[in-house]
């Protein structure tokens, strides 16, 4: 039996989970999440708790199975609490501001890098102009954005310069003139 598959999740107050046709609605404080889910797998609700069983054990249902119940256990957290990711540029120019719903960067290059975000994500930028906090109730898709905007300028291996993780440690390379 899968050791995360087999546990509940705990649904909070003010949170309305809907199953229909292999689908799961979490509403919540903070939105709304949709997923479908697993055919092959059947999602439960008893008493405040959300179930995750699969039929027997094959290698492809053992392997859904607490994938399912991750992604289902991710969206009553997210419309509770939501999650966020920070980003820190590093390097001497290097800024980036908020437009609306658009980032603009400039990360070294002859002309500012625009990345528009996507409904349902949100970014601050602090007063220095170096910091990123992006915001959203999609797990999958908060950290796909920071992905994306990271790719923008990775972190060189010599000076660290570049879009980096605010707890990402970047180990340098010594120069050619190291021995």
């Amino acid at each position: 039996m899968s050791r995360i598959g087999k546990q509940p999740i705990e649904v909070p107050k003010g949170v309305d989970i809907t199953i229909n046709s292999g689908e799961v609605t979490v509403k919540g404080p903070k939105g709304q999440l949709r997923w479908v889910y697993p055919g092959v797998l059947s999602v439960d609700v008893k008493e405040d708790k959300i179930f995750v069983s699969r039929p027997d054990d094959t290698k492809e249902k053992r392997a859904l199975h607490g994938l399912t119940r991750s992604l289902v256990a991710n969206m009553v957290a997210g419309v509770v609490d939501g999650f966020k990711k920070e980003l820190e540029l590093y390097g001497v120019g290097y800024r980036v501001q908020g437009q609306g719903n658009k980032l603009v960067f400039s990360l070294g290059y002859s002309h500012p890098v625009e990345f528009q975000l996507p409904d349902g994500v949100k970014a601050e930028v602090d007063k220095k102009q170096t910091k990123i906090e992006i915001t959203g109730i999609d797990k999958h898709l908060v950290g796909q954005v920071a992905s994306n905007i990271k790719v923008l300028r990775m972190p060189d291996a010599y000076k660290g310069k570049g879009v980096r993780y605010a707890n990402e440690r970047i180990r340098l390379k010594p120069g050619k003139t190291a021995k």
